[in-house]
């Protein structure tokens, strides 16, 4: 693969056991271990419609996650199994990925994003060795990339985006409004979410808790 072979991306996506993800969601009015599972499962739709990814990779031993899975397009499930950590997670489905296959890590919390942002950005880091999305308020990170030949590295967690740079990546051209950037981890980035437009999964949860 050329360096501006934008096609071929495998997506690594790590979704914690809804049980215990987005506990900060708990005071939405909504049944949150239902909204975290439509989360993550909104964005992996997502990820898996995007033209430049031929292959989504979800590291996971959520049952939910797993389940509804089964029969989607070009999506497969890693076991979690005794792996923790954030980092531990993707670097196991990088490793499953292979490093001969340009690889992203992007987290599982992104309820509007629309294919037609992530492929913006694989774009731009087909052209770079290691390429970073930070999120909205520019201290985390969404999307972490590694041109095929490349070490996986990530640093996820507080202040990522700062620790990616060390690390080598380059922050790749995304506007502050695409929607690859506002993950969701509070009320208040939830209802910025919606404003854009969650998935369907997503909406229906949030439908069925207003009703």
């Amino acid at each position: 693969m050329s360096t501006t072979d934008a096609s071929g991306w495998t997506i690594i996506v790590p979704v914690k056991p809804a049980a215990v993800g987005k506990s900060r969601l708990a005071g939405v009015g909504t049944d949150r271990e239902a909204l975290a599972r439509a989360i993550a499962l909104d964005t992996i739709n997502a990820a898996a419609a995007a033209a430049h990814v031929a292959r989504v990779l979800v590291v996971t031993d959520d049952a939910g996650v797993r389940l509804e899975l089964r029969r989607a397009r070009a999506v497969e499930v890693v076991a979690e199994g005794d792996t923790r950590g954030l980092d531990a997670a993707i670097a196991l489905g990088a490793s499953a990925a292979g490093q001969g296959t340009p690889r992203a890590a992007l987290l599982g919390d992104l309820p509007a994003l629309r294919p037609a942002d992530l492929d913006h950005a694989l774009e731009l880091a087909a052209s770079v060795e290691r390429g970073l999305v930070p999120d909205a308020e520019a201290t985390g990170s969404t999307l972490v990339t590694a041109r095929a030949g490349a070490v996986w590295v990530s640093a996820f967690g507080k202040d990522s985006a700062a620790r990616h740079r060390l690390l080598g990546c380059t922050d790749l051209a995304v506007d502050r409004e695409s929607t690859l950037r506002r993950d969701v981890d509070t009320a208040a980035q939830l209802s910025e979410a919606v404003a854009l437009g969650v998935g369907a999964r997503t909406s229906a949860v949030l439908a069925a808790a207003a009703a």
